[in-house]
């Protein structure tokens, strides 16, 4: 069994620790608030009171924060920094949602410091983080990976190799702008539906039944219709991811769809809605 760190106790980062305490592996948690940390010390756990504390006697050490600042004190911080603690033999992963630049740039810095490193964040909300059903998108080196594999499948049922440093992030993004894209069109056509006389359920359980709706926006149309907006992608973290991907689009001109649905999101946010699950951007269009 390995040496395991975990930085970040959030929805994510706290669920993908209690599996690799379930697999067996001894794990080292820290987070910004260490309350956080509490439940997982009763599973076997140790909570460190520095990100550097914490990665000094790891094998591997995975990150899952909130975005770019976050990654980067964690990581890069000269005092605090999980880096400046790592031996020469561990793995660094970035499995944050960060931009493809800050995931290159952990890449150099541990190119520099004779780290090996991956970015590899992840597909799957909290459900699939509860039943170890991620799928992990893998920026870096094969051999890297072939290291870091047996850890990363702990926690998901998938792992793909997308490319160089950084490739595991744009595929993220990716996969979050075109799940961003379906939620923000299935919002407006049940809207649709509702100001043309029929029935919005109705409508969408005909859709559904049809090659066109994929499983992710049949869900959140449940959820819509449900009204159940219960946090599982919070809104302020697609808007956040929706930027990120703008960024990396250049033009808007590029990505007009994507820029589409930001805004729409951005909407949201402005509105006090950052909490909610993706979905509540349905109540635009009732």
């Amino acid at each position: 069994m390995a040496r395991v760190t975990v930085l970040g106790m959030g929805a994510m980062g706290a669920r993908m620790a209690k599996r690799l305490l379930e697999a067996g592996h001894s794990v080292v948690v820290w987070n910004r608030t260490p309350a956080a940390s509490a439940p997982l010390v009763d599973l076997g756990a140790v909570v460190a009171a520095t990100p550097r504390a914490a990665a000094s006697e790891a094998e591997i050490v995975l990150t899952m924060l909130r975005d770019d600042a976050a990654a980067r004190a964690v990581w890069l911080d000269p005092k605090t920094g999980a880096l400046a603690g790592m031996a020469k033999d561990a793995v660094a992963i970035e499995s944050s949602t960060v931009t493809p630049g800050a995931a290159q740039a952990l890449h150099e810095a541990c190119r520099g410091a004779g780290i090996a490193c991956l970015d590899a964040p992840v597909a799957g909300s909290r459900p699939q983080a509860d039943a170890g059903q991620l799928i992990f998108l893998v920026g870096g080196s094969e051999n890297v990976l072939r290291r870091a594999e047996p850890i990363l499948l702990a926690m998901g049922s998938a792992v793909h190799l997308a490319g160089g440093p950084g490739a595991g992030a744009i595929v993220k993004l990716m996969v979050n702008t075109l799940f961003g894209v379906q939620v923000a069109t299935m919002a407006e056509l049940i809207g649709l539906a509702g100001r043309s006389g029929i029935d919005p359920a109705g409508a969408v359980e005909i859709i559904g039944s049809t090659p066109v709706a994929s499983p992710s926006a049949k869900g959140a149309a449940a959820g819509m219709l449900a009204g159940n907006f219960s946090p599982m992608f919070p809104i302020e973290l697609v808007a956040k991811d929706f930027g990120y991907a703008e960024g990396l689009a250049g033009q808007p001109s590029q990505a007009p769809l994507l820029a589409a649905a930001h805004a729409v999101f951005a909407r949201a946010l402005a509105a006090g809605m950052g909490e909610d699950n993706l979905t509540g951007i349905v109540r635009f269009y009732r």
